[in-house]
């Protein structure tokens, strides 16, 4: 071999010893087997089937010091992760968090290799054969393929994820309605106080006060009394309560106002998740230009209860916490899949004219955006649409 080898040595071309053209030869071999079909799917095959991701949190996060803290340690194989913990780890190797590997028995895939490819005998070239079957591995068929198979896992953890994701908004969209009962709609707080807004059996908002009931006995009593008016006022049948901070005292304190009433509202809790987003969108603020956000956040826990699902479509999907890492999917295939699905739940439904919002309207088939503002206002203007008798 060597003196064959010798027969290229050439200065020009920095060839300058027998040496140097075997590793040449070995070089453009590496290449030709790196991109043998047969081998790579065979390889590829192997990863999927008996490779083992991992990972390892870097030594500059302390324990307790991220929330990857479940991987710090972690160890699975290829074919058993769940698409949650896969998106978990690409998601903390891209925020330089974990170390995330693939590996396998690397002595295995050579040997798959050496058999493949070695059917000489002469102990030299079997010799320049195996080093260059391990280059060949390591520098570029198992880099490619990790890629390939990493690329692969997370494509499938979209999709289940997206599925998980779709399949939980269904379940959020098609809540029963609470129907059409004048509510009374209340955003707590602690220190900025419990923002509450009447609305009435469509949805219209009708009046808005802000009551501070866990701050002091005096304006605890004050808030007590505000309720009770409103409640009087409005004939309010359906108190719909926002599930975030002061949730529970929120809670306890209405049901002390309703003790001393004689007819009593149904009391309910809301997931709020997704009011913040709704109550800065370019939707509310066009539904409602003149009322500040908390307010138009109060007026979304609310309708909420009347109509979950003409309520919650005016609000990014991935922003109603149905989801589990919906920012690290395809973006496309998300927001289509999630159209698809409020489209099914609406057809699956259909849609009360005096309760849709002019969103909800819209998946409608038939119905602009401009008939839909018009029943919106009609309704708003005139109250309730009634079905002629004759129909």
């Amino acid at each position: 071999m060597e003196s064959e080898a010798a027969k290229y040595i050439s200065a020009e071309k920095e060839i300058l010893s027998a040496e140097d053209a075997l590793a040449g030869a070995a070089d453009i071999l590496a290449e030709e087997v790196s991109e043998k079909a047969e081998l790579r799917a065979y390889l590829r095959e192997y990863l999927l089937d008996e490779g083992v991701f991992s990972s390892r949190i870097k030594e500059d996060y302390p324990p307790g010091s991220t929330k990857f803290e479940m991987y710090r340690n972690f160890q699975v194989q290829v074919k058993n992760i769940a698409p949650h913990n896969l998106l978990a780890l690409l998601r903390g190797e891209g925020e330089k968090v974990l170390k995330f590997e693939l590996s396998c028995n690397d002595e295995f895939a050579i040997s798959y290799l050496e058999s493949a490819e070695i059917n000489t005998k002469v102990p030299a070239v079997r010799s320049l054969y195996q080093g260059m079957l391990k280059d060949a591995f390591h520098r570029l068929l198992k880099p490619s393929l990790t890629n390939q198979v990493r690329s692969e896992k997370k494509a499938f953890a979209e999709v289940e994820s997206i599925k998980t994701f779709a399949a939980n908004l269904r379940e959020l969209l098609l809540s029963p309605p609470a129907g059409m009962k004048p509510t009374l709609a209340i955003d707590p707080g602690f220190r900025t106080g419990c923002k509450v807004a009447v609305l009435d059996e469509t949805g219209k908002f009708l009046e808005y006060q802000a009551v501070f009931p866990h701050q002091s006995g005096k304006q605890r009593t004050e808030a007590r009394q505000a309720i009770a008016h409103l409640i009087a006022k409005y004939k309010i049948e359906l108190i719909a309560i926002g599930n975030g901070t002061a949730s529970r005292e929120t809670d306890e304190f209405i049901s002390e106002v309703l003790a001393t009433l004689e007819t009593k509202p149904i009391k309910v809790m809301v997931n709020e998740s997704g009011a913040s987003v709704y109550s800065a969108s370019e939707v509310a603020i066009a539904e409602f230009p003149d009322l500040d956000v908390t307010v138009r956040g109060a007026i979304s826990i609310g309708r909420r209860l009347q109509d979950p699902l003409a309520e919650l479509v005016k609000i990014d999907p991935k922003s109603i916490g149905v989801g589990q890492y919906q920012h690290d999917v395809d973006r496309k295939l998300l927001k289509q899949k999630l159209e698809e699905t409020i489209e099914s739940c609406v057809n699956y439904v259909g849609v009360d004219l005096n309760t849709a919002s002019k969103e909800l309207l819209t998946f409608v088939s038939g119905v602009t955006p401009t008939v839909a503002k018009n029943i919106v206002t009609y309704r708003n203007n005139n109250g309730p649409l009634r079905i002629a008798s004759n129909c």
